[in-house]
């Protein structure tokens, strides 16, 4: 995938930041995770969304994951995709399947009324959904870091 870099077309030579979002099914996990991470590693260069088919409720396993990595979501909310349909973005990353099937977002050639995002470049990643895993604190809490460190890893090789 390419997100290239920080766009410079401001006309003053300050940096204009790209803008990135991450959809998921319920904006609870992996795509909380994802606007987090983004932020936090690269956020002099992207300015991080996140937002789900179904809003629900940032789970409180991936607050705690993130946490402990020194990264602090707590302050994130669940959003519909439909809430971020005034913003066009340059990347828009679905972070599960079930995000693609519904596809929630416009890409930019396509003129149509809709209450959905928009992007220039729509790219598919799907990440295992740790909210879904069903056991022990600490086997749920297993499959949060498994997430965090898969999406972390590739933020790091897509974005960074």
């Amino acid at each position: 995938m390419e997100t290239g870099a920080p766009r410079e077309d401001d006309g003053d030579g300050t940096r204009t930041k790209k803008k990135v979002l991450f959809l998921c099914t319920s904006n609870s996990a992996r795509s909380q995770i994802a606007e987090g991470l983004l932020r936090a590693l690269y956020g002099e260069g992207y300015e991080a969304f996140s937002a789900g088919v179904d809003a629900t409720a940032v789970h409180p396993r991936a607050v705690s994951v993130m946490e402990e990595i020194g990264i602090d979501i707590s302050g994130q909310r669940s959003k519909a995709a439909s809430e971020l349909e005034d913003i066009v973005f340059d990347v828009a990353v679905t972070v599960c399947d079930r995000a693609k099937q519904a596809c929630p977002v416009c890409t930019t050639d396509v003129d149509l009324p809709s209450r959905l995002p928009k992007a220039r470049t729509v790219v598919h990643r799907s990440f295992d959904d740790p909210a879904a895993v069903r056991g022990s604190e600490e086997e749920e809490l297993r499959a949060f870091r498994r997430a965090r460190d898969d999406i972390k890893r590739w933020i790091v090789e897509a974005f960074g």
